[in-house]
């Protein structure tokens, strides 16, 4: 699902040679193994494999279970990878694994490179503008273990001429209705230095007044200034787009008659930041609850309607304003390499058994267990009456069906012209493509469009 992208001739034959490369490579290393078929070829990659399914088989256990399952879980996990290594240095196969491993890995490189120059990347129209005369600015003192205070953000906006508005950490307060009085006050532009929830409520003001945002990286994760090409290290770059800044026109979520800019999460998740402990203990909160959450009795799934294709009995599905760039950069910490190509990417994970765990670790995104789609609508439902969710990592309970919709371009969000910019991850390897192009195929898509 989801637009069909189409690229030039250019691209294509700046591509060429990588392809050749790849199928070169991933040739080398098939001759490779049939020359070793007698000198254990055929072990270094069978063990290879066998690892690789005992320790996804051990992972599941350690999650799902407790106890002694756990336990013995924790162990197959760690003692697999080590057992393969083991076996190859034993049968003295450690050369061969080392020359397959080789050629693969120059294989996926070539792949990828190919497959970037395919498609080269489109660059964000930006407008240059001038500075804004009376921008507001929300700032959240305890964001992010407190960087509001240790990069002096404060004294650096109102060195710029900004008004800024400080929270108080001992009073919560509804920063869009802050917001929204700021407008009337004659406030120009909108401002945050806070984590990604926060962002997008005084976001969504903005848009509703057409007024710029500006993005002050003063969070924990701030996947979504790292997304708008942001330096994550130094939040008080980003303040230069006071006097120095051009703006980009981005996209905004909705779930519910709420923004989101970065995600919104249905199920096991969006269970486990629920809980109060959750804050002070991710990791132990999330091991504590995972097995009742997978397994336990009564455990509610979920069902979506994308687009109208039906996706039934998922365990989590994860809804995000524009698509990240695969599913395994998602799980290293996501990149989303476009912000304003007005579609919903949608995540949908079914994951009931160890077997199903082990296909998941060996065949990726194709899997029966993961489902990868884009969208212009998602609609989700339980037999529930109300559900948990998570917008941008923040905890609520929303009533079903909750709809997740896309507004196009709704955001203008004010930027400095001097940022580090998006690290582009390496795209999915399909090898059906990389032979396209290393023949020089032209492959058409379904709606008719060529492909080269």
């Amino acid at each position: 699902m989801g637009r069909t992208r189409t690229t030039g001739p250019e691209g294509s034959g700046a591509a060429r040679l990588p392809a050749r490369l790849a199928v070169l490579a991933a040739v080398g290393s098939v001759v490779v193994l049939v020359l070793q078929l007698g000198e254990g070829g055929l072990v270094v990659v069978g063990a290879g494999l066998l690892g690789l399914v005992v320790c996804a088989v051990g992972v599941w256990w350690f999650v799902a279970h407790r106890g002694v399952v756990r336990l013995i879980g924790a162990l197959l996990a760690v003692a697999a990878p080590v057992g393969v290594l083991v076996l190859l240095a034993y049968d003295g196969l450690w050369v061969t694994a080392l020359v397959l491993f080789l050629c693969w890995s120059a294989a996926l490189a070539c792949a990828r490179a190919a497959l970037r120059r395919s498609r080269p990347e489109r660059s964000r129209p930006a407008i240059v503008v001038p500075p804004p005369d009376r921008p507001v600015l929300i700032m959240n003192p305890r964001s992010g273990g407190g960087k509001v205070g240790r990069f002096g953000l404060v004294e650096r906006a109102e060195e710029l001429g900004a008004r800024v508005i400080l929270l108080d950490p001992s009073a919560p307060a509804d920063v869009a209705a802050l917001s929204r009085q700021a407008v009337a006050d004659g406030a120009d532009l909108l401002g945050v230095a806070g984590g990604d929830g926060t962002q997008a409520l005084v976001a969504a003001v903005a848009a509703e007044h057409d007024l710029p945002f500006l993005v002050v990286c003063a969070g924990t994760r701030n996947h979504f200034a790292m997304d708008l090409g942001l330096d994550r290290s130094d939040p008080s770059r980003c303040l230069d787009a006071l006097t120095d800044g051009e703006e980009l026109r981005v996209d905004l979520g909705d779930v519910a008659g709420r923004a989101f800019v970065n995600t919104v999460s249905f199920g096991v998740y969006a269970d486990v930041v629920q809980r109060p402990e959750y804050r002070d203990d991710k990791a132990g909160t999330a091991l504590t609850l995972m097995p009742d959450l997978l397994l336990g009795e009564g455990v509610g799934r979920l069902d979506a309607q994308v687009d109208g294709t039906a996706l039934s009995s998922q365990q989590a599905l994860l809804v995000s304003n524009n698509p990240y760039a695969s599913p395994d950069d998602l799980r290293r910490g996501g990149c989303r390499p476009r912000l304003d190509d007005g579609e919903l990417g949608v995540l949908g994970i079914r994951v009931e058994d160890a077997t199903q765990a082990a296909d998941l670790a060996v065949r990726g995104s194709q899997s029966t267990g993961l489902t990868v789609m884009t969208a212009q609508r998602v609609e989700v439902t339980t037999d529930r009456d109300e559900i948990p969710v998570a917008v941008d990592g923040e905890a609520l309970r929303m009533p079903t069906p909750v709809v997740c919709t896309l507004r196009p371009g709704a955001l203008r969000v004010l930027v400095p012209r001097d940022r580090p910019g998006v690290v582009v991850p390496p795209p999915s390897v399909n090898w059906r493509r990389i032979i396209d192009l290393a023949v020089g195929r032209t492959a058409r898509s379904a709606d008719g469009r060529t492909r080269t």
